[in-house]
């Protein structure tokens, strides 16, 4: 396992620090490990969740809102 520290999968994630951290608050289904005080990421857990969330065309994302 591979730990990643916030910075690092923010970049992987192409997203900001900040990002990571409201997704946190709010819950977000974007893995991460509590240790102590520290947040870290699992490599391959981001490289997971990336590949569920890759589409080929805009008609199989249906953005969450099915009613």
């Amino acid at each position: 396992m591979q730990l990643l520290s916030e910075k690092e999968a923010a970049a992987l994630l192409n997203c900001s620090v900040f990002k990571l951290q409201k997704d946190r608050r709010i819950g977000s289904d974007i893995p991460y490990i509590k240790i102590g005080r520290s947040v870290k990421y699992d490599r391959v857990a981001l490289e997971e969740y990336l590949k569920a969330r890759t589409f080929r065309s805009t008609s199989e994302y249906d953005g969450g809102c099915n009613g």
